[in-house]
């Protein structure tokens, strides 16, 4: 097996484990061949995010029961494949006939579990939407540009020329912009707990809901040095799993980073 076969092979017998690391790794490693397997499937219609996330829902799920982690990929595309034709038969009012060997779960335990990831999901993409606020004023492009190569839309390559950069400049800026995306979604989870950090509140007293650089590096460095704030950072959801249904979310972020501040 090659290097990344063998790599994701290994996350799925972890993940099988309960091994949440590696479970999250897998996720971000097939999110984007999910996204373009559906999106062809229904033709850009509305309903892929939908899918998309009932996919990977169904796949999280139902992960324990496949046999051969070297299968994964094949049965997660299968997966991909009927939970269109699902949407399908629902739309037409027709009942979807069980397949042979198709386990139907538990009713009340799926929808607890559909409902808690869904959840989770919803509430990282809010926190993404608000960490791409806290962006440089020129990353807003280089976003852009690597939510559409996240989504396969584009190489790294091509990236790279659409920038002007070497291929090796492209990959140190997207991971500059990666741990700014980062450090943004810790500010904003620390800015949003209720109640807050009496030392985060005195320390941004004077901030006046300014949405900066500096003070995203300010309330950053208090995170990390606070044992208060620093323990609700765990469990940040990857940033690779939220950039395809967040792509436009990204953009209309960026931009409006870039109007505030040149009106400013």
């Amino acid at each position: 097996m090659t290097s990344d076969r063998q790599a994701w092979v290994a996350d799925v017998a972890a993940a099988q484990a309960g091994d949440k690391a590696a479970l999250g790794r897998l996720v971000a490693a097939f999110l984007p061949l999910v996204y373009r397997l559906i999106g062809r499937e229904l033709d850009g219609h509305v309903d892929v995010d939908d899918v998309v996330q009932e996919t990977m829902v169904r796949v999280v799920d139902r992960l324990g029961t496949l046999r051969d982690p070297a299968s994964f990929r094949s049965w997660l595309v299968a997966v991909a494949k009927n939970e269109v034709r699902r949407r399908w038969t629902r739309r037409q009012q027709v009942l979807e006939p069980v397949e042979p060997g198709d386990q139907l779960p538990d009713p009340q335990a799926d929808f607890v579990e559909v409902t808690i990831l869904r959840l989770g999901i919803l509430e990282a993409r809010r926190e993404f939407a608000e960490a791409v606020r806290w962006l440089d004023p020129e990353d807003g492009e280089l976003l852009a540009l690597w939510c559409r190569e996240n989504a396969g839309e584009l190489s790294r390559a091509e990236l790279a020329a659409a920038l002007g950069i070497s291929l090796h400049h492209a990959g140190v800026r997207v991971q500059r912009l990666k741990a700014r995306l980062t450090t943004g979604r810790s500010v904003v989870r620390a800015l949003a707990v209720r109640p807050g950090c009496p030392a985060l509140t005195a320390a941004t007293a004077d901030r006046d809901d300014a949405v900066t650089p500096l003070w995203r590096n300010r309330i950053a460095r208090h995170v990390r040095g606070c044992e208060c704030c620093c323990g609700q950072q765990r469990d940040l959801m990857p940033v690779e799993v939220l950039l395809p249904g967040a792509a436009r979310t990204a953009y209309l972020g960026a931009r409006s980073v870039r109007h505030r501040r040149a009106a400013g």
